[in-house]
């Protein structure tokens, strides 16, 4: 299995097959951050990939795996990544060709 790409991968991949400059890449990548970070409460998309969403998880019993003991897990919310179908059938049919 091949090691993930770093950002400075993907910024030098973005560059090079747009022909824009590194670093106008790693501001706009730095910008898109950004505004999912302050947008995520309202769903933020990214097109043909997916979205982030905020997802309200109740409180529920668990268990202390160490002790047995059951503990409270109070409700809290959560951010999700949702992928998008066209992402999905994009990556899946990709592997089977391997």
């Amino acid at each position: 299995m091949s090691k993930p790409m770093t950002k400075s991968q993907i910024e030098d991949q973005i560059s090079k097959d747009t022909g824009v400059p590194k670093k106008s890449v790693k501001e706009v990548l730095a910008k898109l951050s950004d505004l999912a970070y302050k947008e995520a409460k309202n769903q933020f998309t990214v097109p043909g990939i997916g979205k982030l969403v905020l997802v309200n998880r109740p409180a529920r019993t668990g268990r202390n795996p160490r002790t047995g003991e059951e503990i409270q897990i109070p409700a809290r919310q959560a951010v999700k990544f949702r992928i998008a179908k066209a992402c999905k059938d994009a990556v899946l049919k990709e592997g089977e060709g391997a």
